[in-house]
C-alpha cells in the first residue's frame, strides 16, 4: 500500500497555451485540484516553494485555504527553502495552517535548490554566521523551528502584559499539537538523509539527488532510503519514519495524453552539474500506456522502499486534465501494483 498525492510547483505563464495565466489562476487551481484530488481518493496534495519565481512562493495561505475547502488529504510542502525563512514566524504560520486543517499539515524543508536570483536569501534578510554556509544557515533555521514546534514556553513573560499570561514561558502561539512529528526534510544526498534521520524528519527524496556511486538513480535514491533508515534505527525514535519519492508519470490513455506525453516513454536518466560542485543525477520520467507502466514502475527500486508517492503535475494544463491524469494512476496503475 502506497499514500499516493500529486505535486505541484505552480507554474504560471501569460501564454495562449497555458491555461494558468496568473499568480491568482496558480492559486485558485491549486486548492481544486486539491479538492477535486480528494474527492478522486488520492491521499494528498503537495506544492513546491520556489521565490523570486512565476510559481507558487507563499505556502501558508495556500495550505490554510486547502485545509478549510478539504477534510481528509494530507497538505504538504515539497520543499520550503529554510534559507529564506524566519523560524519564529513560520512555526506561527505553520501552527495556524495546521490548526485550520484539523492536523493534516506534512510541513516539508530543506536547503532549498538553486534559486533564480544569486543568494535570493540576501533580499529577505538572512545571510550564514561567519564561517557557515548557506546550507549550514538553512540547517541551523530547520533546528530552532523543529525545537519552537515542540510547543515548550522559552520567552519571559512582561511582567504587566495587555492581556493576562498563563504561569511560566511563554511560547509562539498558536501551537499545534503534534506539527513537530509531521516534519520532513528533502534530502539531495545521503549525508543529509542521515541527518535527517537523526533530527526525527521524515524523508522526502525528488526526481534529482547527488550523483553518489553512477548506478542509475533509483538505485541510488532507494540507497539513500535505506540509508535513512538505518540511520533512524540508530537513533532511537519510537515513531515510524515515513519517506516520500517523486516521479513524473504519465498513463497513456486518450489521443491528447499521446500528444502531449508520448515522446517522454524515452525518457532516461541525466546526469548534470546543479552548481559549480555539485554533480547530480535527474531520474527519468514515464509515459506509456498502463500495462506497460505497470511493469516499469515494478522495476522500480526506490518506488519499493517508499510509502509515499507524489507524482508531478503539468499544473498549467489546468485542474480538468490534471485530475484525468491522477485518476488514470488511481485506476489503472495504482491496482495493478499493490499500491490500492
Amino acid at each position: 500500500m502506497k499514500n499516493i498525492g500529486f505535486l505541484s510547483f505552480g507554474h504560471w505563464s501569460d501564454s495562449p497555451h497555458s491555461r494558468t495565466r496568473t499568480a491568482s489562476d496558480a492559486l485558485l487551481q491549486a486548492v481544486d485540484l486539491a479538492v477535486a484530488a480528494e474527492e478522486l481518493g488520492a491521499d494528498g496534495a503537495w506544492f513546491r516553494v520556489h521565490h523570486f519565481a512565476r510559481q507558487l512562493a507563499s505556502p501558508f495561505p495556500l495550505l490554510a485555504a486547502i485545509g478549510a475547502r478539504t477534510e481528509r488529504i494530507e497538505i504538504g510542502t515539497g520543499v520550503i527553502d529554510m534559507r529564506y525563512e524566519n523560524p519564529m514566524y513560520m512555526a506561527e504560520d505553520a501552527g495556524a495552517a495546521d490548526l485550520i486543517a484539523g492536523g493534516r499539515l506534512q510541513l516539508g524543508i530543506s536547503r532549498g535548490s538553486p534559486e533564480q536570483v544569486i543568494d535570493g536569501w540576501r533580499y529577505f534578510g538572512y545571510q550564514p554566521s561567519e564561517g557557515d554556509t548557506d546550507a549550514d544557515m538553512a540547517r541551523k533555521h530547520a533546528e530552532v523551528v523543529l525545537k519552537v514546534l515542540e510547543g515548550k514556553g522559552f520567552a519571559q513573560p512582561n511582567p504587566r502584559p495587555m492581556f493576562p499570561n498563563p504561569p511560566g514561558l511563554l511560547r509562539v502561539e498558536p501551537h499545534s499539537p503534534g506539527l513537530r512529528e509531521r516534519i520532513w526534510w528533502g534530502a539531495g544526498s545521503n549525508a543529509t538523509a542521515v541527518w535527517a534521520a537523526e533530527q526525527g524528519m521524515h524523508l522526502m527524496s525528488s526526481t534529482l539527488k547527488n550523483d553518489e556511486g553512477g548506478a542509475p538513480f533509483h538505485v541510488q535514491q532507494a540507497e539513500q532510503i535505506r540509508a535513512y533508515r538505518k540511520a533512524w534505527a540508530e537513533a532511537g525514535w519510537q515513531r515510524e519514519p515515513r519517506v516520500s519519492i517523486s516521479r513524473s508519470v504519465f498513463a497513456l490513455t486518450t489521443d491528447l495524453d499521446r500528444a502531449y506525453f508520448g515522446a517522454d516513454g524515452e525518457s532516461r536518466d541525466q546526469v548534470g552539474l546543479i552548481d559549480a560542485n555539485t554533480r547530480a543525477i535527474f531520474g527519468r520520467s514515464y509515459a506509456a500506456e498502463p500495462d506497460v507502466l505497470v511493469t516499469q514502475l515494478a522495476e522500480d527500486e526506490a518506488i519499493a522502499e517508499a510509502d509515499t508517492l507524489l507524482f508531478t503535475v503539468p499544473n498549467q494544463l489546468g485542474v480538468d486534465y490534471n485530475a484525468h491524469l491522477l485518476e488514470d494512476i488511481l485506476t489503472h496503475v495504482a491496482p495493478a501494483l499493490g499500491w490500492r
